[in-house]
């Protein structure tokens, strides 16, 4: 972290009791918790302790934070970031020095104020190994290692229970779902579990609506209930390449980059529509070659991708807050749109929101 700074004799603050400093940091915002930690050994054990964040949560002073898996192409790593989020345009993508590079095609999933990590490959090499992440510390912790290794796999979690499901080798045929018990942190049995439901190519994401796991290969849409341990074709969700999505209130979302719009999709109701009031942003988009959304505090953030140079990428975010109208339509209202950030970089999967 650097040299703790000298502020000379004790200030007032140091001087108080522990549990006042600990409501008094609460109210900070996180993000001025790098610079807190440099202030002496005891700040920097406080803004990482479980204390504080439950001291947080009680006084409402928790917040939003995204976290973004960007691979550098200048050198060739996967890395994390996190979006030092400002109602600017001085929004910007941060990296976080502590964590280590993430295997290739891995799988991430945001429980609380973890994010957990599964599989992909390293070097070449399809890996077994899954870790957890704890956000408030910025450190990593090993889980025990994956029943089977599997390739561009999805993942989400319903009940406390992340569903892994992805490709048992390189050729996209046989697919495999695991369950690791957020609970009980152990991989579930019957440790494998194939599906009964042929599943072609999968990197398209996969997204969680009471209760039930929506996700699609290159040709289908399927959906997987738990309490059946069943797998269904939906052929209403076909009628739509979406990817990338992302649930706000039980309503599937996308951006549809060929014909510019924001897609819904209502799974009750079993009907696509298109979020109106957000026209301004197609402008903005026509050149978008992909996006990722992700929801937050009831929320939308839309995250596209501009190619201006043959070495040099800009990303855009739009946020966008949605409101469900009678008659069933929804309406969005773009409240902010701005450039975070240029490079050489490619966001490698979507985005995870977590309140801390």
């Amino acid at each position: 972290m650097g040299k703790e700074q000298s502020f000379g004799p004790p200030s007032l603050m140091t001087s108080l009791p522990e549990d006042i400093i600990v409501d008094i940091l609460a109210r900070v915002s996180r993000c001025n918790y790098p610079t807190l930690s440099l202030v002496s050994k005891h700040f920097r054990s406080l803004v990482a302790s479980p204390e504080i964040y439950a001291r947080r949560s009680l006084l409402g002073c928790t917040e939003h934070y995204l976290y973004f898996v960007l691979y550098d192409r200048d050198n060739g790593y996967h890395r994390w970031y996190i979006l030092n989020w400002k109602a600017n345009s001085n929004s910007r993508f941060v990296l976080i020095p502590s964590l280590p590079h993430i295997p290739y095609d891995g799988s991430f999933v945001a429980v609380g104020s973890r994010i957990y990590v599964f599989g992909g490959t390293n070097k070449h090499n399809m890996t077994t190994s899954a870790l957890t992440i704890d956000c408030r510390s910025h450190t990593v912790q090993p889980l025990p290692s994956m029943p089977v290794p599997l390739y561009y796999a999805t993942a989400d979690i319903i009940n406390g229970r992340i569903y892994v499901v992805g490709n048992r080798n390189y050729y996209h045929r046989e697919k495999t779902m695991v369950v690791f018990n957020t609970e009980t942190q152990t991989w579930e049995e019957p440790a494998i579990i194939e599906p009964d439901i042929e599943l072609d190519y999968m990197d398209y994401g996969c997204v969680v609506m009471a209760d039930k796991l929506y996700t699609r290969d290159v040709h289908n849409s399927f959906v997987y209930d738990p309490k059946k341990n069943k797998w269904e074709t939906d052929e209403m969700l076909d009628r739509k390449v979406w990817n990338n999505a992302c649930v706000v209130d039980d309503i599937l979302y996308y951006f549809d980059c060929d014909e510019k719009s924001l897609r819904e999709y209502d799974p009750k109701q079993r009907c696509w529509g298109v979020v109106k009031g957000v026209e301004e942003l197609w402008a903005k988009t026509r050149l978008a070659w992909w996006s990722k959304t992700v929801s937050y505090g009831g929320r939308l953030a839309l995250f596209c991708n501009f190619k201006e140079e043959e070495r040099k990428q800009e990303i855009c975010c739009a946020e966008i807050s949605l409101e469900r109208r009678q008659g069933g339509e929804t309406w969005g209202q773009v409240e902010f749109c701005g450039h975070v950030l240029t490079g050489n970089f490619i966001l490698a999967k979507k985005p995870l929101a977590l309140m801390l």
